[in-house]
């Protein structure tokens, strides 16, 4: 099996090193490099591991999981629920800039790129990092699934007191993944337009965040 070579932070490179010299991970490289030969492929593919390289693992502060990357041209930037500056946000980003307004009192931010909070030590990260232009769940069931589970149990096992927000179902059904007696799993209603109002407004997710952050002596995060 060819050696596997990814471009990603090294403290994740060293976590989750297994994970790369896995048949599986070899069976998702080689689909990505088929895909890419008739489709586009979102993100590009420097942008495939922005969450870890943004977020180094003993930085891991806070954890979003989201499911899939934008399809859209131009918005996804491996960094879950994130647009970069000059993308308009989509609906479920406006839902939670929404409730953190209503929630900690900020306001609203001027752009969708949540490469801020990425730095502070919360980490994006999508359960598929990789998606067909406009065909939504495309990659799922390649691989990835696997990987990113890795990744949250990694989390799990290594660092203590960390923030897990689940929105939707899909997020949900990660929590078993989870060491409850050592972190905060925070569940709520996913942000979509289709479901915000069925109990993500009024989650109050990010103070209670700074909350927990806080009565472990821990930086708050400036949402």
């Amino acid at each position: 099996m060819p050696e596997v070579k990814p471009q990603i932070e090294e403290s994740w490179k060293t976590a989750l090193e297994d994970e790369f010299n896995a048949t599986y991970f070899a069976g998702l490289k080689n689909f990505l490099i088929e895909e890419k030969k008739q489709h586009t492929v979102f993100p590009p593919g420097f942008f495939i591991f922005n969450a870890f390289n943004q977020t180094p693992i003993s930085r891991v502060r806070v954890v979003i999981l989201g499911q899939d990357p934008y399809h859209g041209p131009g918005q996804a930037h491996g960094l879950s629920f994130s647009v970069p500056q000059g993308i308009a946000p989509p609906p479920s980003l406006k839902n939670i800039f929404k409730e953190i307004k209503e929630d900690t009192g900020n306001p609203l931010p001027t752009n969708g790129d949540l490469t801020r909070w990425a730095r502070q030590g919360v980490l994006l990260l999508n359960a598929t990092l990789t998606v067909r232009a406009r065909t939504p769940g495309s990659h799922q069931g390649k691989g990835w699934e696997t990987f990113t589970d890795a990744a949250i149990t990694t989390i799990s096992k290594t660092q203590d007191h960390v923030v897990f927000l689940l929105w939707g179902r899909y997020a949900k059904n990660k929590a078993h993944l989870i060491d409850p007696s050592k972190h905060l799993i925070l569940q709520a209603a996913h942000p979509s337009p289709y479901s915000a109002d069925k109990g993500f407004f009024g989650c109050r997710h990010f103070s209670k965040t700074n909350e927990w952050l806080e009565s472990h002596a821990i930086n708050t995060i400036d949402w």
